[in-house]
């Protein structure tokens, strides 16, 4: 077929209902990717810059370098690689 793909890339990978079963609430997975996404981005940028002062943790999983760090923490949240806590508030 023209101008689509059989397995899209994405959000819908990893799916995000096997997200919702690992943490029951959208906006929860939301500020947990994000959160983890900054983390990723951060340790790039300290890695970019040399200094060996490294303060974060970079990918968990194989990543390839042009991969977005928010699909990134999204694959950890899937298979397993973040424990996180949800304060209650």
């Amino acid at each position: 077929m023209f101008g689509t793909v059989p397995e899209p890339e994405g959000i819908t990978n990893p799916p995000i209902d096997d997200l919702l079963a690992k943490i029951d609430s959208k906006y929860a997975l939301c500020v947990l990717a994000a959160d983890r996404a900054r983390q990723i981005n951060s340790y790039k940028q300290e890695m970019a810059r040399g200094d060996g002062n490294i303060e974060h943790y970079g990918a968990l999983v194989s990543a390839e370098p042009e991969e977005k760090p928010l699909s990134i923490a999204l694959r950890e949240i899937a298979e397993d690689k973040l424990e996180w806590q949800l304060d209650e508030k």
